[in-house]
């Protein structure tokens, strides 16, 4: 039977989310097959199977969190079928080895995190020799000992070992050694000083909901701690009372509960981490430009109109894209990054271009490669595609991987403008809001006229230790000359 470890679908990635399952136990899947849904820090992603077979095996829930290299599902013969990762087919009782902890049913051969090692060891019977020198205090403490290193299912056998051996070496060595009576430790309590047991992705299931594991009661075997325990703790009274809880008398919360909590993972959690890094790394200096784009807004329609593009979209931010490719023309600087570590500003002479977009995971930043080697056409497709794939969550790692330069679109969401934060491994980023109609004063031959025109802002964000306040604002305004007057492009 084989088992699928999870691989690394992106550089540097560590683990990932069972987000759903494309198969169940019992389905034949040949090679290439897709199997299951992952989420990794950076996209959503469908694993094809390396196997031919039949599915024995679903090694992982959905909505768990495991590492690369962990087994997530196992394929091979039909006739070793299981569920959850254990096997129909069991041993008959009379063929398990009771001196053996593990094999008491009682799942204690798991692993848990926070199991001490003696834990799944045998049962010894303690040796005599040892115990007929002992006194009262090294007897009852060595007993104890024994108890705490066992398994709960085999006290009571190890509490008749014991009595008899202490009794045993009492008489023949003439010393009057008491017979202890050990006490079991509940089964539900971990020994002292020992951490809590559960299963890892328990643990950072208590980690994300913000609960003490210390403080639950484990309903498991051997006392271990269970998802399901975990959960309602997150629900009941054990968790300490928020501020938000103390709800005035007669107020009802705005939808459901008061407060709810969503883990931070996946893409989420890669955006915040790079976000972090950059706004703390880098030195951001951000210029604004308010301009007049009615004749972009015009050049739109007439595109549209045309036999090539008519099954294309067509938008302002396709004009904008080309705008910024050209105006790297006149200020390189732009189009690189700081690379820290071999204290050198590396120069790119190709254009990956970044489009910021939305999704209900998080923010992610695709770009297209070579825009610089693109026609208008050829620019518009890609655009289209790369949007298109980004909403669906389908944008694989290798599409977000060496951007240049980037561009956040917050115009769609009617916002004028704001104060972009550089994506890593980049040197700026651009930053287009609403075109709205407003009065704007228009100058022809001279002559000063208040007319109603298309008027949107951009911001600009870059690196302030290598791109200076003259370099930026060259830039941002040929951007904005481009978009004033498209005509100009000719010029660049």
């Amino acid at each position: 039977m084989a088992e699928y470890l999870l691989p690394d679908v992106g550089e540097g990635l560590t683990e990932a989310e069972i987000v759903a399952w494309k198969v169940k136990v019992g389905d034949e899947v040949q090679i290439n097959d897709v199997v299951v849904e992952i989420e990794t820090a950076k996209s959503l992603v469908e694993l094809p199977s390396p196997y031919a077979g039949v599915v024995t095996a679903l090694l992982v829930s959905e909505g768990e969190t495991v590492e690369v290299g962990t087994p997530i599902i196992a394929i091979g013969d039909p006739s070793l079928v299981e569920e959850r990762g254990t096997s129909v087919s069991k041993p008959p009782v009379s063929e398990i080895d009771l001196s053996n902890p593990a094999a008491t049913g009682g799942g204690e051969g798991e692993s848990l995190v926070g199991r001490i090692k003696a834990d799944r060891g045998a049962v010894r019977r303690p040796r005599r020799r040892l115990l007929e020198a002992a006194g009262e205090h090294t007897a009852r403490a060595d007993v104890q000992d024994v108890f705490n290193a066992g398994a709960p299912a085999q006290h009571e056998k190890v509490t008749k070992i014991v009595s008899a051996v202490l009794t045993d070496a009492a008489e023949q060595g003439g010393t009057k050694v008491p017979v202890v009576e050990a006490v079991a430790p509940d089964v539900a309590t971990s020994p002292a000083g020992s951490r809590p047991l559960a299963k890892p992705p328990v643990r950072k299931l208590a980690k994300d909901l913000g609960v003490d594991l210390a403080a639950l009661q484990g309903s498991g075997p051997s006392g271990s701690i269970t998802r399901a325990d975990v959960e309602s703790a997150s629900r009941s009274e054990l968790m300490p009372a928020r501020y938000d809880d103390l709800a005035r008398p007669g107020v009802a919360p705005m939808s459901g509960a008061r407060e709810t909590r969503e883990p931070i993972k996946g893409v989420r959690k890669m955006m915040a981490q790079a976000m972090t890094t950059s706004a703390f790394s880098a030195p951001h200096v951000t210029e604004w430009v308010t301009i007049d784009v009615t004749e972009t807004m015009a050049l739109c329609a007439r595109l549209r109109e045309r036999r090539e593009f008519r099954e294309l979209r067509v938008s302002p931010l396709l004009i904008l894209a080309r705008a910024c490719i050209l105006a790297m023309r006149r200020t390189p600087v732009i189009n690189s990054f700081w690379d820290e570590e071999a204290q050198e500003v590396v120069f790119k002479g190709h254009v990956n271009l970044g489009i910021a977009a939305a999704t209900p995971r998080g923010l992610v930043v695709p770009n297209v490669k070579d825009a610089d080697a693109m026609s208008l056409t050829e620019l518009a497709g890609a655009l289209a595609e790369l949007t298109a794939v980004a909403r669906d969550g389908k944008t694989q790692p290798a599409e977000m991987a060496g951007g240049t330069f980037t561009i956040t679109n917050v115009g769609v969401f009617g916002v004028d403008a704001g104060t972009p934060i550089i994506n890593p491994g980049e040197s700026a980023i651009l930053c287009f809001g609403a075109a709205k109609r407003q009065p704007w004063v228009v100058v022809r031959d001279g002559v000063e006229s208040l007319e109603i025109r298309d008027v949107c802002t951009l911001a600009l964000s870059f690196d302030h230790r290598h791109i200076d306040g003259e370099s930026g604002s060259r830039f941002l305004a040929d951007v904005a000359g481009i978009m004033s007057d498209p005509a100009s492009a000719l010029l660049f």
